[in-house]
């Protein structure tokens, strides 16, 4: 079976990360948070949830990749709204050095060819 709007759990989707697919609380049971954990994330601008037709948060692999990092961080004291912005930029940073690395300009330390 073949991806198309009518067909939204076609195996394309099971591949992409970004895919909505979680609910709130499956996702806060997936990163040990709870609810309201999920929210004060969202509060902190970490991401965007999606938000299905009734209106209900819905969240991709990649966000709750981001959100258990911070709970990580979080845990050691840190603030949400403090462990979101670290996780932002060591968001930032990993993309930097995939972008590098894609156009060989390799990493700080390395010799470029």
């Amino acid at each position: 079976m073949f991806m198309t709007a009518e067909n939204p759990t076609s195996p394309d989707k099971f591949d992409d990360e970004h895919y909505p697919a979680y609910t709130m609380g499956r996702a806060a049971e997936m990163i040990g948070a709870t609810a309201a954990f999920l929210r004060s994330v969202e509060a902190a601008k970490l991401f965007d949830p999606f938000r299905s037709g009734g209106g209900h948060r819905r969240y991709s692999r990649y966000q709750l990749r981001l959100a258990a990092r911070v709970r990580e961080i979080a845990d050691q004291g840190t603030s949400v709204e403090s462990a979101c912005r670290i996780v932002i930029l060591e968001d930032q940073l990993a993309e930097a050095q995939e972008l590098n690395r894609q156009y060989g300009r390799g990493t700080p330390g390395t010799a470029v060819r």
